[in-house]
């Protein structure tokens, strides 16, 4: 945790549904000092980004993790991967000790096209996925809405159907998804194929397993389908599937 009237190298900045304005203010009144690496989702433009940041040099980046707190204790899983912002368009001059400090923690990093597109189209994978699961129950208990759906080829397949629908809000807001054509070819084979070879992986693949069902904040799961499935909305987007799972949902 940052202390207040102290300066860092970074400050590492994770929060959930739509709460990153509120604690980059936090920072500001407790005089916090250093370079913001902005680690969470967020369906708000650059522009959005700057205005947020305000005098606080920052960096976007997106961790492959999931995790929850319970009683101070953190349950999560961090994977050795994350999407980093390039230099050119962070325009931060501690890039090289950023990157440094990564390779020391042996984690790798890959740079996007551009990263707010990036956590855009994240998002709208993330609606697809959870709205899915959420449609055929109540959200109190979503570690069991995510065991039920990765046990089921069928539900994995609608989900790749969702996912879809949920990228054309992406490409609604002007994003050229051929851009980002290594991140979405797993959502373009056949949705039964898909289905089946989700199932597989989640039986086989332990720590993704592990971050389905630590995504348990409901709150944060309904602000990521809502900021998706609302834009859609204002953007004429036809997602079928999509709003028959956001019908579904109950909070």
């Amino acid at each position: 945790m940052a202390k207040a009237h102290s300066e860092y190298d970074f400050i590492f900045l994770s929060v959930s549904h739509g709460f990153v304005k509120e604690a980059v203010e936090i920072l500001r009144k407790n005089n916090v000092k250093g370079t913001l690496v902005f680690f969470c989702n967020f369906w708000d433009t650059r522009k959005e980004v700057e205005e947020w940041a305000g005098d606080y040099v920052y960096i976007l980046a997106f961790p492959t993790a999931g995790g929850q707190m319970q009683d101070d204790h953190l349950d999560g899983v961090l994977f050795d991967h994350l999407m980093l912002e390039g230099e050119q368009k962070a325009h931060i001059s501690n890039y090289t000790d950023l990157t440094a400090l990564l390779t020391s923690a042996d984690l790798k990093w890959e740079v996007p096209h551009d990263m707010v597109e990036w956590i855009w189209i994240h998002m709208a994978i993330n609606a697809g996925v959870t709205s899915t699961a959420a449609r055929s129950g109540n959200l109190e208990n979503p570690e069991q809405l995510a065991l039920n759906l990765m046990s089921s080829s069928s539900e994995l397949s609608l989900v790749i159907k969702t996912i879809r629908e949920a990228l054309k809000v992406v490409e609604a807001r002007g994003v050229n998804l051929k851009l980002y054509k290594a991140e979405l070819l797993p959502y373009k084979i056949p949705a039964w194929i898909a289905g089946k070879a989700m199932k597989i992986m989640f039986a086989k693949n332990e720590l993704t397993r592990k971050i389905m069902t630590l995504h348990n904040d409901e709150q944060d799961i309904f602000y990521c389908c809502q900021s998706v499935y609302q834009t859609g909305q204002e953007l004429g987007v036809k997602m079928p599937i999509l709003e028959a799972n956001m019908k579904g949902i109950s909070l």
